[in-house]
């Protein structure tokens, strides 16, 4: 005999439920985590429209151009996974440390260094098989980018300075770092109005991928955001950083080593970060200039924010931002709107994602209250008895 589940149980999910529940429920357990990232865009193409409408400007027309620019055509599709690929590492520059409760903010700062890293390599070692050089490339840029951002994860643990102020400005340290090589011990003579450092010889280009002009940091950084999902759900330590995240205190009590986890996360993050850099250095700019200080670090932010952290739905979100900020030359030159257009409404995206986060988290702990302080309901066995 079936008895009913009681009220405020939620019905079983196991083999015993129906094929409807199942389905209901393996569909809520997809959508809920993405409601308040669709609630977010809904919102931020409201005021989109409202900003547009403000200005005089055909708000209709704006939103079908910036799909145009991101979507419309074979080039366009380009155009936006190219921008997409450095978002892809940049995104997991914060979304790795957040796996251990950090806010990380620093990837610009990583990417500069990875990137200078790399391009410097050629320089300490000439002469190398142009393969074994690209791995020491990638290897240099994730050791500098990885060894700036675990900084950040020292100075919290160790010394207790918060790691979103530091991150920032590390962050900004690197640039100026960055700029001051650029423009000085390493600068290329050749190199009169636009200050870089030594063109990279040809074979250490990174090609693109075959039938596509996009450069293969868009697979690298794909493989690197499915690497990452498996690891943070599927392995040892990829649980024990979610404990840390979770609670900090019950980590240390069941004997876990937060300080490692913590370092680890930040390390792995930056090293991302410094890749995006190696990329941007070997397949798109050809030497370390400041074209490489284009807000990519930034803008992975706001990728991982709107992914909510989860590497796979960072591959999706870095696609729709990289295409946002194609769009933007559309928008300039059919409706006369400034280049920054795009800038705003990455803006406003991501204040609602903050907005929207801070509803949910209210919402759950309303629902945790409500669910405690309701009364419970005899069982059948206890009014029988």
């Amino acid at each position: 005999m079936t008895t009913l589940p009681a009220p405020g149980v939620a019905a079983p999910t196991g083999p015993t439920a129906s094929p409807w529940r199942r389905l209901r429920s393996a569909l809520l357990n997809g959508v809920a985590p993405a409601l308040p990232t669709l609630c977010a865009l809904a919102g931020t193409l409201l005021l989109f429209v409202l900003f547009l409408l403000v200005q005089g400007k055909p708000a209709g027309d704006a939103c079908l151009l910036i799909y145009q620019g991101a979507f419309g055509t074979l080039f366009a599709w380009q155009n936006t996974l190219q921008r997409a690929a450095p978002l892809l590492l940049t995104a997991l520059c914060v979304a790795l440390p957040a796996r251990v409760g950090l806010i990380v903010i620093g990837g610009e700062g990583a990417l500069a260094l990875g990137g200078l890293a790399a391009a410097v390599m050629p320089q300490l070692l000439p002469g190398l098989p142009a393969l074994v050089m690209l791995v020491l490339m990638a290897g240099a840029a994730m050791l500098a980018g990885g060894l700036w951002i675990a900084l950040c994860g020292g100075l919290r643990q160790w010394r207790g300075v918060n790691e979103t102020i530091s991150s920032l400005l590390l962050s900004y340290l690197a640039v100026a770092v960055f700029k001051h090589l650029v423009e000085g011990p390493l600068r290329d003579p050749a190199s009169l109005n636009k200050p870089s450092t030594l063109p990279l010889p040809d074979p250490y280009l990174v090609g693109s991928l075959p039938g596509l002009e996009v450069h293969w940091g868009l697979a690298w950084g794909a493989i690197a955001c499915i690497a990452a999902w498996v690891f943070l759900r599927h392995s040892v330590s990829g649980f024990a950083m979610g404990v840390v995240g979770g609670n900090v205190r019950t980590a240390r009590l069941v004997g876990l080593s937060v300080n490692r986890l913590v370092l680890t996360a930040c390390a792995l993050g930056g090293a991302a970060a410094g890749l995006a850099g190696m990329f941007e250095v070997s397949a798109v700019q050809g030497s370390a200039t400041s074209a490489l200080l284009a807000g990519y670090g930034f803008s992975g932010i706001l990728v991982a924010f709107a992914a909510r952290q989860n590497p796979l739905a960072i591959i999706v979100c870095a696609i729709v931002i990289g295409g946002v900020e194609a769009s933007g030359s559309l928008l300039q030159r059919r409706l006369d709107l400034p280049d920054a257009t795009t800038l705003v409404l990455q803006g406003l995206l991501f204040c609602n994602l903050l907005a929207w986060e801070s509803i949910t988290g209210r919402l759950a702990a309303l629902k945790l209250r409500w669910q405690q302080a309701a009364p419970t309901l005899p069982s059948k066995e206890s009014r029988h008895a």
